[in-house]
């Protein structure tokens, strides 16, 4: 049986913590001998969370910390961000029309479509007035 890998990370909500902790995951995902394409496609679905949350998530001026753990067992990597922003479920929206010409798209929408498809399964719950959004993938 594989043994349980879980790193931990917390970052204030700033996008300037984003490339610090892209550099951290790199450094863990050659620890933990993960691919470098899947290391970009964390990094990525990591990035497009962090980005909404950071820009979205808090209707103050006031530092929040953003809490991130990235863990493997069993072949499935589990990524999980918890923040103390507004509620909000990502997966509430409804999925945008890519069939349309970029003109003709509404703004947005595009980052949880995104990590739907590099990502097996996604939750999102609210817990402790905190929101939890949980992203799976089969490694």
């Amino acid at each position: 049986m594989e043994n349980k890998k879980i790193k931990h990370f917390v970052i204030e909500n700033q996008i300037e913590e984003i490339p610090a902790l892209a550099e951290k995951i790199d450094e863990l995902a050659e620890k933990w001998e993960l691919s470098q394409v899947l290391a970009m496609n964390i990094n990525l679905v990591i990035e497009e969370a962090l980005s909404n949350i950071i820009f979205y998530a808090f209707n103050d001026k006031a530092k929040h910390k953003i809490k991130i753990s990235i863990s493997i067992n069993n072949k499935k990597l589990a990524i999980k961000i918890t923040d103390d922003g507004i509620p909000f479920d990502p997966l509430s929206l409804n999925q945008p029309d890519i069939t349309l010409p970029a003109e003709e798209r509404p703004i947005g929408g595009l980052g949880i479509f995104l990590i739907s498809q590099f990502m097996d399964e996604m939750s999102y719950a609210r817990q402790k007035n905190q929101n939890l959004f949980t992203l799976n993938k089969n490694i």
